[in-house]
């Protein structure tokens, strides 16, 4: 299967006053076409930024190094012009709250015509429109809603319309960060089952940034572990789920609540400072298992199953 995004040693360092922080750093995977990818990872772990390095959106004075192809474009350095007619047609966005996304003064229609005449300079008001109409159906928004104001819809509905903007144009990739994040479970499983579907019916990849182990197991191909900016364990999601590998990995999904939890369990610590991270491991501070090497040593990443990497240098341990 061929990959449709490429990262290769990906490096990504904001530069502040108190130094550089190691954002994300050397991280390297691959995502087929069709397929999804579920990056999960605690908060500061540098998930959101690897969304932002995939669609060019990062601050001015951003340091980015190594590789990052999109069906074997080199992102990495495209001149803005570019990078900005990918955006939309090759590639798209959902962000996190989708009310702070959405202009309050404009309506729908709006939204939708701005969106599709920036990359499509010969359709008139009335083709963007339709084209908006035919994607907002399939999210169940009904036609006389269309000259409606964001703050008339409610939170579901909202996020429903930022997926329909980020499809308008049928992108290749979608990168959906914290889609879900401010909805209840249930308009969360809806938006689940049509970035499902949308993704089957458009043959589109999709890249998923969540905290939500759950809905990695529900909708992804592979799983991706972020600690610190670095990329901890890698592989499919029933491997990941079923014999984890990385001792972080192992923390994640025993802290996570099911029907048979009897005790809450937790990763006693907390991620270190991205401007000053732990030598050798990253992991190390908080990991049970730790020994002197780790303290010292970067552990490489390694192939243990088929397509299933980790880097720890113990990771045999755990087969």
């Amino acid at each position: 299967m061929a990959n449709v995004l490429e990262a290769r040693d990906l490096t990504v360092h904001y530069h502040t006053r108190k130094g550089p922080v190691l954002a994300v750093d050397g991280v390297t995977f691959g995502l087929g076409e069709g397929q999804t990818l579920g990056v999960v990872g605690e908060t500061g772990c540098g998930k959101s930024t690897l969304g932002k390095a995939i669609l060019g959106i990062l601050p001015p004075r951003t340091e980015v190094s190594g590789s990052l192809t999109l069906r074997g474009k080199e992102l990495l350095h495209l001149p803005e012009a570019e990078y900005r007619r990918l955006r939309g047609e090759e590639l798209a966005l959902i962000f996190q709250d989708p009310m702070t996304r959405l202009d309050p003064l404009m309506t729908i229609r709006d939204h939708f015509v701005e969106t599709v005449r920036a990359h499509d300079k010969d359709a008139s008001k009335e083709e963007a429109a339709a084209r908006a109409l035919k994607v907002l159906r399939s999210m169940g928004i009904p036609e006389s809603r269309l000259d409606h104001y964001p703050h008339e819809f409610s939170g579901g509905m909202r996020q429903r319309i930022m997926i329909a903007m980020a499809l308008v144009l049928r992108p290749k990739l979608l990168v959906a960060d914290e889609p879900t994040t401010a909805l209840d479970v249930i308009v969360e499983a809806q938006i689940l089952e049509i970035l499902q579907d949308l993704r089957r019916a458009y043959q589109m990849s999709l890249l998923l940034i969540t905290h939500n182990l759950g809905i990695v197991a529900e909708v992804a191909d592979r799983t991706a572990v972020m600690y610190a900016g670095k990329l901890v364990e890698i592989g499919p999601v029933e491997g990941v789920f079923r014999k984890p590998i990385h001792p972080y990995t192992q923390g994640l999904l025993a802290s996570t609540i099911s029907l048979t939890t009897k005790e809450l369990r937790s990763i006693d610590g907390a991620p270190p400072s991205l401007l000053d991270p732990p030598t050798g491991c990253r992991f190390h501070p908080r990991c049970a298992f730790a020994k002197e090497i780790c303290r010292t040593d970067e552990p490489p990443p390694v192939e243990y199953r088929p397509g299933h990497i980790a880097a720890c240098h113990f990771g045999g341990d755990f087969l």
